[in-house]
């Protein structure tokens, strides 16, 4: 017996979907975007011979996303990664440079040479977090919880107790270093996946442990270089791909999606799996079936995106320029939600190791800024700030960028919202505690027999490797499902 499962959203979580489900049954899949291409925030952004990701630039978890894809029929070799080393730097406001690397000695040396007495506790944090990984990844990033009560089971209750799961990232952080830059140095990483530092669980400090663990990687050509392979796999296997189609309501009957509108035309439906950003996606069944609570939305960004005449010499390719108040900063990011009045950032030139991005000689240069979500700030009118994030470059790390900046171009969370990112925030809902593990949105969001969800916003959470483990799970989830009823019938 073969169904048909409909996907709405092309974005990774929905192509891994298809990707492994068409691996293992005979079922025909369709994924229906509503952009113009696949891939959802893994995205490139074009200028005549330029190219840069428009979203996602830092792989992490590469051993995840490998083997995720491996089991989906994609062989590793497919994947140009190039390890990151060292992994970045970060430049603080009184000329602190600080070089994050892999090697764990290797950095135990250099946080030795700049704050003398804290590499043990470097140390420390690095057995710490080990052993947290594992219980993590065991207990939290293996499951779904859609039956809420296996996660309230004692073992589970203990292991979130021995993940410190009460405390927060920076709270936590301040029991392995006495430096505040340090401190900073670990808990910035909540923002990756559009979380406050002093705000997200503990259990997400294991973001910066997996730097080191696991590295950091780029994917040669561009992260969004993995939407074509998995494109290309999807078509070979027969799975319909079908851009420029925006659904807009769903019919539910007797607890089941039975129809969705697509380009103002009903289609019927076997399985349905959601891969919009949620909350958003609730408004697809127009409170039919009551199910929306109230959601706290990630960071916004502001994105910069420029071709350069020229490459800038940098030890890496990511770089992190620190504000004078990284908690201040945060603050006017998360609570007071204006516009930072002296804003930290992160820039991305990966023009030093790949050349295919640009013409000879020349490069690409991605600036992100975390700013408030929401679409109470008039971006459009926010020049002043532009000029003044141009200011810090120029004057922290790319002399004279002006004049060679042969094009640029701007998104604000006003962009990001319009098309369709809950509240403008770029990572879909904040990790939150109340957010997180059982409290997230899970693989079966609604009660509707035969509606599933996976992306940023679906437990395990955000981050490309991440939303692929939601893939897999969901994946896993409609095998042994339609598993069952085949035994039934």
């Amino acid at each position: 017996m073969s169904n048909h499962l409909t996907i709405v959203g092309g974005g990774v979580g929905g192509l891994v979907t298809a990707l492994l489900h068409s691996q293992r049954t005979d079922d025909t899949i369709t994924v229906i975007e509503k952009g113009s291409t696949m891939g959802g925030r893994l995205s490139f952004v074009k200028e005549g011979s330029y190219q840069i990701d428009g979203g996602p630039t830092i792989v992490l978890l590469p051993d995840m996303l490998l083997s995720i894809l491996e089991e989906g029929g994609i062989s590793r070799e497919r994947l140009d990664l190039i390890s990151c080393d060292p992994l970045y730097t970060l430049d603080f406001h009184d000329g602190t440079e600080v070089t994050k690397y892999k090697n764990l000695e290797t950095q135990r040396q250099e946080i030795e040479k700049l704050f003398p007495g804290e590499g043990e506790g470097f140390l420390r944090f690095m057995k710490d977090m080990k052993w947290r990984f594992s219980l993590g990844q065991e207990h939290i990033l293996s499951r779904s919880f859609v039956d809420k009560k296996q996660f309230f089971k004692p073992n589970n209750l203990r292991t979130l107790v021995k993940l410190k799961a009460f405390l927060r990232v920076k709270q936590m952080l301040k029991t392995y270093f006495k430096s505040e830059y340090l401190q900073d140095m670990y808990a910035l990483q909540t923002l990756y996946i559009g979380g406050h530092p002093s705000g997200s669980p503990a259990i997400y400090s294991l973001v910066s442990y997996s730097e080191h663990e696991h590295g950091i990687w780029y994917l040669k050509g561009g992260y969004a270089s993995l939407v074509p392979i998995l494109t290309e796999e999807l078509e070979r296997r027969g799975v319909e791909l079908r851009t420029d189609c925006e659904v807009s309501d769903v019919k539910t009957d007797e607890g089941r999606a039975t129809e969705i509108k697509v380009n103002d035309r009903w289609e019927a439906v076997d399985q349905l799996v959601l891969n919009g950003d949620f909350p958003v996606m609730d408004e697809l069944f127009q409170q039919k079936e009551q199910l929306s609570r109230s959601y706290t939305p990630s960071s916004g960004c502001l994105l910069l995106y420029m071709g350069l005449d020229q490459i800038y010499d940098q030890p890496s390719i990511h770089r992190f320029f620190m504000s004078k108040n990284f908690d201040k900063n945060m603050h006017e990011v998360f609570q007071s939600k204006v516009v930072p009045s002296d804003p930290s950032f992160y820039t991305f030139h990966p023009s030093i190791i790949d050349d295919t991005l640009a013409p000879e000689g020349e490069g690409v240069l991605y600036t992100l800024v975390p700013v408030p979500s929401g679409d109470h700030i008039d971006w459009e009118n926010e020049t002043e700030f532009v000029e003044r994030i141009l200011d810090e470059l120029e004057a922290r790390g790319y002399p004279d960028l002006r004049k060679h900046i042969q094009w640029m171009k701007v998104k604000t969370p006003n962009e990001a919202k319009r098309e369709g990112l809950f509240d403008g925030g770029s990572f879909g809902i904040a990790p939150t505690l109340f957010q997180s593990g059982v409290f997230r949105p899970q693989l079966k969001p609604y009660p509707l027999e035969n509606v599933f969800a996976v992306g940023a916003s679906i437990h395990p959470g955000g981050g490309v490797p991440i939303v692929m483990q939601g893939a897999k799970l969901l994946a896993d989830y409609l095998h042994n499902e339609n598993y069952a009823i085949l035994q039934q019938k």
